[in-house]
């Protein structure tokens, strides 16, 4: 054939639950049914079996592979038929799914549907940005201990200088109520006067899935996965999604917490398999932004930039 290409389809559920497959292409076309192909010596191999599934012309179907994605644990759920495609109502606020279609008008006996759905949008963007934690002392004991070393303090600093430079008018700044989560924010508000800070024990640090693929380095017990795991993603499900329907202006929110808690809200707000959250890395101090529009719709603006840290306070401890 003139044109020869190989095409490779991987597909993993949102929590790693389906099989991978290839697809190939092949110069030479296969044996079309009730062929049989030479062997040796003259005899024939059977013909080949019609299958259900079979491939188009020029493509060959390699045996699923050994390896697959982890099992997802069962908060995490996958919508049915969706495949690769985006799932609109990923933060069960999607206006049609608000609202109770066999309620009619008393009066017409018609549904008011366009009035209804109208009344369930959302009008405002949420702008999410997510800040890790500066350095801190790695030899505390406990929690108390942990407290943000001289290098952390000048990281929050530069984080909270960069974030009052961007002129933005912000709402609020929700912290991880760990203390290097707490430091980092007090420092950070000193640049940013007059916004309210809320603590939350939904944002501590965490194990929030079994990582794909494993790493040695970093091995907690099941039962950590299963405790941080459901606590992470309520953290997401309670703090990202789209503006309520009341908001009429956009927001502009700060979460000050933690790598793990980060990398794991990036993936699941853009609907990205969760387990491959240890295949990115995040700075001290840096800033990941995410927009929620309207309709839904995720993007992410940044992810962990220092860019605006001299290269000799950048840390990723």
């Amino acid at each position: 054939m003139s044109f020869r290409r190989a095409l490779a389809l991987a597909a993993c559920g949102l929590a790693g639950g389906s099989v991978l497959f290839s697809a190939v292409a092949v110069g030479k076309q296969p044996a079309r049914v009730g062929d049989a192909e030479p062997r040796p010596g003259g005899s024939a191999a059977p013909a080949a079996v019609p299958s259900a599934s079979a491939a188009p012309p020029g493509l060959l179907l390699l045996p699923p592979a050994a390896a697959s994605c982890p099992p997802a644990p069962g908060w995490i759920e996958r919508p049915a038929g969706t495949g690769g495609y985006w799932d609109s109502n990923w933060d069960r606020r999607e206006p049609l799914a608000l609202i109770n279609l066999k309620k009619k008008n008393e009066e017409t006996g018609e549904e008011e549907l366009a009035s209804r759905l109208d009344h369930c949008k959302a009008k405002a963007t949420r702008h999410i940005f997510l800040i890790r934690h500066s350095q801190y002392n790695l030899d505390g004991r406990a929690d108390k201990d942990r407290t943000l070393t001289p290098l952390g303090r000048e990281q929050a600093e530069l984080t909270g200088q960069r974030l009052a430079s961007l002129g933005l008018k912000f709402d609020q700044i929700i912290h991880s109520s760990m203390t290097r989560a707490t430091e980092t924010t007090e420092i950070i508000s000193k640049h940013l006067p007059g916004v309210k800070k809320i603590s939350t024990d939904l944002l501590r640090e965490g194990a929030p899935i079994e990582p794909d693929p494993p790493v040695s380095h970093w091995k907690p017990e099941a039962v950590q996965y299963y405790e941080d795991g459901a606590r992470i993603e309520a953290a997401f499900r309670n703090f990202i999604h789209r503006a309520d329907a009341k908001q009429e202006e956009d927001s502009y929110e700060i979460f000050v917490c933690h790598a793990n808690v980060i990398r794991y809200i990036v993936c699941r707000a853009l609907q990205f398999p969760p387990e491959g959250w240890l295949r990115m890395s995040l700075n001290n101090g840096s800033i990941t932004h995410l927009v929620i529009r309207p309709n839904g719709r995720v993007a992410l603006r940044t992810l962990g930039d220092t860019g605006f840290m001299p290269p000799d306070k950048i840390t990723r401890t």
